[in-house]
């Protein structure tokens, strides 16, 4: 039996650690984390939304003082279902990697609410409507970036306990952080592990991200609460190491024998990946890949064109 049940809502962790699970953890569905110590609290995330974040807030303000009044939020990337409840922490110091604070700068929360806007953008607009945007409330955002930025690593005191933020990106997206509380041997990976889930490459190169879960297996860890999943231990980690690895190797063999990635994409079996969830996002990995093999990618369309091709995938492999 898990050490931890996969149920929505607060997870206690100890030690004054919690966890927030949203499952099944697909779009969307996102986890966060809490780290608190002497009447101080640090926040790991937001959700996909206001409403969303303001349930956690309640349940977490209800489980321990400290959670009244939150001094900081980390945003370990940039991915709305990370940061679109940060207006709720207005008055905290929030801090993300350099790269994280410009990127959630951009976001359009108008845009994302506007299901006209994504009707008319075809397959891609069909597929980011049944995965994300008819699931999920986006009105009421306002945009609250990070007032406090870092490069790569970057140490902050939640009362007595030591706290450390390390940017392991590009990888996931174009800055990852993990939020890595030594004394309790808990790390928050963010987006850098999906437990039992594909991950989606959206920046990389995979060879970072492979390298980002070489530097979780090394930490002093025993509890491991993923971006998306259930709360873990390194065995997960070194599972989705092996996920890039698999991924890399089959599209190589396909790249050689002249597909394109699409085709690439569709044609691998998932083997031992098979039953992890959201499989579709095997067309934006292999994409990755091929970009990192030096394939010519011209005219593949960026996001719009690798959100086309996990809707047909979806379609032609029954989703």
């Amino acid at each position: 039996m898990a050490k931890w049940r996969y149920t929505r809502g607060l997870h206690d962790l100890g030690g004054g650690l919690w966890a927030w699970l949203q499952p099944d953890g697909g779009w969307g569905w996102s986890n966060a984390g809490l780290v608190t110590s002497d009447g101080e609290a640090l926040l790991v995330d937001t959700l996909m939304g206001v409403n969303l974040t303001r349930e956690m807030l309640a349940a977490m303000a209800r489980a321990t003082p400290a959670a009244r009044e939150i001094g900081r939020l980390v945003n370990t990337h940039s991915n709305i279902d990370h940061t679109l409840g940060n207006q709720l922490l207005a008055r905290a110091e929030i801090i993300a990697a350099r790269e994280t604070a410009e990127e959630i700068a951009k976001t359009n929360p108008a845009e994302l609410a506007d299901a006209a806007l994504w009707e008319s953008r075809g397959e891609a607009g069909h597929f980011f409507l049944e995965t994300m945007g008819r699931a999920f409330d986006f009105t009421g955002v306002t945009v609250t970036a990070p007032n406090r930025t870092f490069e790569h690593e970057l140490t902050v005191e939640v009362g007595a306990k030591t706290v450390r933020l390390t940017n392991l990106g590009p990888a996931h997206t174009e800055a990852d952080t993990i939020v890595y509380v030594p004394a309790d041997k808990t790390v928050f990976t963010g987006d850098l592990l999906f437990n039992e889930g594909h991950p989606i490459v959206w920046n990389g190169p995979i060879a970072n991200w492979i390298a980002a879960c070489d530097h979780i297996v090394g930490l002093d860890v025993e509890t491991v609460v993923p971006g998306h999943g259930a709360i873990t231990d390194k065995r997960a980690v070194a599972n989705l190491k092996g996920y890039f690895e698999f991924v890399m190797a089959e599209s190589k063999r396909r790249l050689d024998a002249g597909m394109g990635w699409e085709e690439a994409a569709n044609d691998i079996a998932l083997d031992g990946f098979r039953g992890w969830g959201e499989s579709e996002r095997i067309c934006a990995n292999v994409r990755a890949a091929y970009r990192d093999l030096g394939a010519d990618l011209r005219g593949g369309g960026g996001a719009g064109g690798v959100f086309g091709a996990m809707q047909r995938y979806r379609l032609a492999h029954a989703h």
